[in-house]
């Protein structure tokens, strides 16, 4: 069975941002930015993962992607 993987650290490299700016922009904590940043959350809120996409001018699948075994 696959998995979940979350791209967010790649996302945020590609357009040079940090953290802290991300967690402002959005209005997330930043310690729960870094959670999702790492893969270590079970969930994530569709208005979190749109804020992000708006904040990274991305789409939801350049930040999470499905893993084939």
């Amino acid at each position: 069975m696959g998995r979940i993987v979350l791209r967010l650290d790649r996302v945020m490299a590609d357009r040079k941002i940090s953290l802290n700016e991300l967690s402002q922009l959005v209005g997330v904590a930043n310690v729960n930015l870094s959670k999702l940043k790492n893969g270590h959350v079970s969930a994530i809120r569709f208005s979190t993962l749109q804020a992000l996409c708006e904040a990274l001018h991305c789409q939801p699948g350049d930040i999470i992607e499905y893993e084939f075994d």
